[in-house]
């Protein structure tokens, strides 16, 4: 399912990368999600990390329920937590804790806001798409963007291999990964 070409706007982007994680088999899904975690776990930014940012993944996102239960205990996790157009942090504290956000009723913490993005050492990103040249695309709303632009930690985003393009369509708002990882 490699694409290998430079698309002219995000909608036309957003729409080809739709069209092929819908002919992507759910044990393939799995399986490609579980080889870009195993290799965020051998980065030496992960492996030193306190305190990770990710994200609770939703259909056709790198799974990463898993990853999360796994390292939960080992590592503070912070998952984000949208108000509004704000995005926010809360302590991930277990699945029972996790309830529907107001953004497309993902699951987010039910704690207390986590104002220490100081100590975030790494940020684990999801993404629509991106580019070798570590450009993002999200979803057009940018909760991202705005919230990682205040953040100093690494940023590394995750996707599946054909959701990696040559080049996408970018802007000064869109906040560049320090490294993309897919399978």
């Amino acid at each position: 399912m490699d694409v290998d070409n430079t698309v002219k706007s995000k909608e036309e982007l957003r729409q080809l990368v739709k069209l092929l994680k819908g002919k992507q088999e759910t044990a393939e899904y799995f399986r490609r999600s579980a080889i870009i975690m195993d290799s965020i776990e051998t980065q030496p930014g992960f492996r030193d990390a306190s305190t990770v940012m990710m994200y609770w993944s939703i259909r056709g996102e790198v799974f990463t329920h898993d990853f999360i239960r796994k390292w939960a205990g080992k590592k503070r996790i912070v998952l984000p937590s949208v108000d509004g157009d704000t995005m926010n942090l809360k302590i991930f504290n277990g699945e029972e804790h996790l309830i529907a956000g107001d953004l497309y009723r993902i699951p987010e913490p039910d704690g207390p806001l986590f104002f220490d993005q100081e100590s975030i050492d790494l940020i684990i990103v999801p993404g629509i798409a991106f580019d070798r040249k570590n450009n993002r695309m999200g979803r057009g709303k940018a909760y991202y963007d705005r919230f990682l632009v205040t953040i100093k930690a690494k940023k590394t985003g995750v996707c599946f291999r054909f959701q990696m393009f040559d080049d996408i369509p970018a802007d000064e708002n869109d906040i560049r990964m320090d490294m993309v990882i897919t399978d």
